[in-house]
């Protein structure tokens, strides 16, 4: 099998799944994107084409290599403290917030590998201290979430946490672990990771004073995005913020939160 040639047909194939799978929406220009993702799979399996994979996941008893194709197709790259204004305001939310009785809580809905989970968890233990908070992380990828949960980084990933965070909140791998940063255990089991896929029915979460949804809708058609983003903002404190992706709008998808600033909604 050549790992760089997907029919039309198999893309086809690959672009159903994951809709229906994800409500993630594959464009024509994201063959390559296939390809790359799945073809370790292909050879590990031993098939000789896309089309075969695609047999072999569709299959009954086959639902574990299903879930690794989904975890593939929906990894999205992310790094810690991304977009600096959201974590600006994270940071004025939280200050705003002591003295409070009840949790102060936040949702990081596409939470992928965790760092932007973590990244929201320093700024409330910042900001928060002993008060309480709680944070939650959610994916639809059971193996990133394993990741997340693990809280073990390259240094490279590491680069945009702030010094003083860095050295507060992370441990320096020594020896075997040289050029890794851990996140403190202190830090970790404040954090929940739980699997959630946004394009169906939402587990019982409660409700939350900001939640993250960044460059996931991307993914979506309009119908999906309205849909996702309803049952997100019935979760969404009022006078709560939803903040997405600077690439991405709520305009013509949602009325029940208003824009304050570029990504950055609340509701009333």
């Amino acid at each position: 099998m050549n790992p760089n040639t997907i029919s039309d047909q198999e893309f086809s194939q690959f672009q159903t799944f994951i809709h229906q799978a994800a409500g993630i929406h594959l464009s024509p220009a994201k063959k390559a994107l296939v390809c790359g993702r799945l073809a370790k799979r292909v050879a590990h399996q031993g098939l000789a084409s896309y089309g075969d994979y695609f047999r072999l996941i569709s299959s009954d008893g086959a639902q574990a290599e299903r879930q690794i194709a989904v975890d593939l197709l929906t990894t999205n790259e992310t790094y810690f403290f991304r977009e600096p204004k959201h974590f600006d305001l994270l940071r004025g939310q939280a200050q705003a917030a002591r003295g409070r009785s009840d949790p102060f809580r936040v949702w990081s809905a596409a939470s992928s590998s965790g760092e932007e989970a973590y990244s929201i968890a320093m700024v409330l233990a910042d900001c928060l201290g002993e008060q309480p908070w709680e944070i939650v992380g959610s994916d639809i990828s059971s193996r990133v979430l394993d990741s997340a949960r693990a809280g073990h980084y390259v240094e490279a990933r590491t680069r945009n946490i702030p010094a003083a965070y860095l050295k507060r909140f992370c441990l320096k791998g020594t020896g075997s672990q040289a050029g890794t940063v851990l996140v403190a255990r202190a830090l970790r089991s404040r954090v929940s990771f739980v699997p959630v896929n946004l394009i169906e029915p939402l587990p019982q979460l409660g409700k939350f004073d900001v939640i993250f949804l960044r460059n996931v809708m991307i993914y979506f058609n309009n119908d999906t995005k309205r849909a996702v983003v309803g049952q997100l903002l019935e979760r969404l404190k009022p006078g709560g913020h939803f903040l997405i992706g600077h690439s991405e709008s709520l305009n013509d998808i949602s009325t029940a939160v208003e824009q304050v600033a570029p990504s950055i909604y609340r509701k009333a």
